[in-house]
């Protein structure tokens, strides 16, 4: 871990960063606009590459809307044959560099015929199906405690300014709970029906693994779903990965617009 702090800071030299940003697949057009100093992951000692299409693989520090950033630009997954420690690594570093808020952000099929592709949700909750959980192993009591509370995981202040964004931008912003599953394989439809009758309302690959170390260090977490397309035996189309990311890529944008007028609130 000191190492890898060692190395970001000799890069970034007294930029303390307060917010993080963990970009989607599909969703790295939030950066096109954005100057900084950029680090790919392959350089960072302790981050693991990225290996799926749609994620850049680097690390972006900037300043956005007068808040200082760092934002992931792809991130890394489970069934990349990563450990879920591998997987959240990046946030124990942001936590030790200041940061004290990040926004997760995903691609995500939607479980429910009336939350269509396109759409954005708000993530209020989520359940854990991916059999494991990122603290498992040796406690760091300089990173959280033993036994962290996730009530209140996913910030209702957060989500309150994400909404009146919303709001004033005239986006149909949904809310509802997220589901992860390990992948790499898309859920089936007796898993789907399953999520649904569980309370979920979308499904997706990451994100969960993220938001549980993020909240044990005591960061306010805002996670957003961007709806990508129907989890299977909810349409006629098989989910396919280019799907998600032409999908991020044309709805990313409205996406986009939404989290850069709430970073300038929060």
């Amino acid at each position: 871990m000191q190492e890898t702090i060692n190395f970001i800071k000799s890069k970034i030299n007294d930029f303390k960063p307060e917010l993080a940003i963990v970009l989607g697949s599909g969703l790295g057009a939030f950066c096109d606009s954005l100057d900084g100093v950029r680090i790919p992951y392959s350089e960072i000692t302790g981050f693991a590459p990225s290996t799926v299409k749609g994620h850049k693989g680097e690390l972006l520090f900037c300043e956005i809307h007068s808040k200082k950033a760092v934002i992931m630009q792809g991130r890394f997954h489970f069934y990349e044959g990563h450990s879920l420690g591998a997987t959240t690594y990046p946030i124990k570093v942001f936590k030790k560099l200041g940061v004290n808020k990040i926004i997760l952000t995903n691609a995500a099929g939607s479980l429910k015929k009336d939350l269509t592709p396109g759409s954005i949700m708000a993530i209020s909750d989520h359940i854990n199906f991916m059999g494991s959980n990122p603290l498992i192993g040796e406690n760091d009591e300089t990173l959280g405690t033993r036994f962290p509370d996730m009530n209140d995981l996913y910030s209702k202040r957060l989500r309150d300014v994400l909404f009146d964004c919303a709001k004033d931008l005239n986006i149909d912003l949904k809310e509802g709970v997220y589901s992860a599953l390990t992948g790499p394989s898309y859920e089936t439809p007796a898993e789907v029906r399953m999520l649904a009758l569980l309370g979920a309302s979308a499904t997706g690959m990451s994100t969960v693994p993220e938001a549980i170390v993020a909240k044990y260090c005591s960061m306010e977490v805002l996670g957003v779903s961007l709806i990508t397309n129907y989890a299977a035996g909810l349409s006629d189309v098989a989910p396919n990965h280019k799907e998600v990311v032409e999908m991020g890529k044309v709805a990313g944008l409205e996406l986009s617009k939404l989290l850069h007028e709430t970073i300038k609130r929060i």
